[in-house]
């Protein structure tokens, strides 16, 4: 007997577990609060559930870009309704980027600079940046979240590199 192709809630269900963790992630970078970040990527999920579960709306070709589309969404929300901290501000109160288990100590020293740093370079390299090499997609799948092309995405990630690399002493 042909096995029937998953239904849409079936593949919710299996994209929760292969994204859920990356999602948080996601959230967590942006907006620098663990329980807030828990509580968006609950959010996207739910609002995803709601999408999928009105069986009038347009199938979801890529389940990962639609996710991270509600999230960014959601973070964007976020961020219109609350002022941005400095990373020192965070690191005062408490705020640890979870790198504990990394032995080498200048690995860590130079993340944190680099942490540090990636709040300085405009938001719209940032994201890109932190979209590309903290939650692994690629610029393909970055554009497809962001609605732009993919030229566009690596001219930012482009440039945002660039700034990093002089934020670093690195020159042009």
């Amino acid at each position: 007997m042909a096995r029937s192709s998953p239904t849409p809630e079936e593949e919710l269900a299996d994209a929760y577990g292969k994204y859920a963790d990356a999602i948080f992630r996601h959230c967590y970078f942006r907006v620098f609060d663990r329980e807030r970040g828990k509580e968006l990527m609950q959010e996207t999920f739910m609002r995803a559930w709601t999408y999928v579960a009105d069986g009038k709306k347009k199938k979801v070709e890529n389940m990962r870009a639609f996710l991270y589309r509600i999230a960014n969404n959601l973070i964007v929300d976020e961020v219109r309704k609350k002022k941005e901290l400095s990373l020192d501000e965070l690191q005062k109160g408490g705020w640890d980027p979870g790198y504990d288990g990394l032995a080498d100590m200048q690995k860590k020293v130079e993340q944190n600079k680099i942490f540090s740093l990636l709040h300085k370079v405009p938001r719209d390299y940032r994201e890109v940046l932190v979209m590309r090499y903290i939650d692994g997609l690629t610029p393909a799948e970055i554009a497809e979240i962001l609605g732009e092309s993919p030229n566009a995405v690596s001219v930012r990630l482009h440039r945002g590199i660039k700034q990093l690399h002089a934020l670093m002493g690195g020159g042009h």
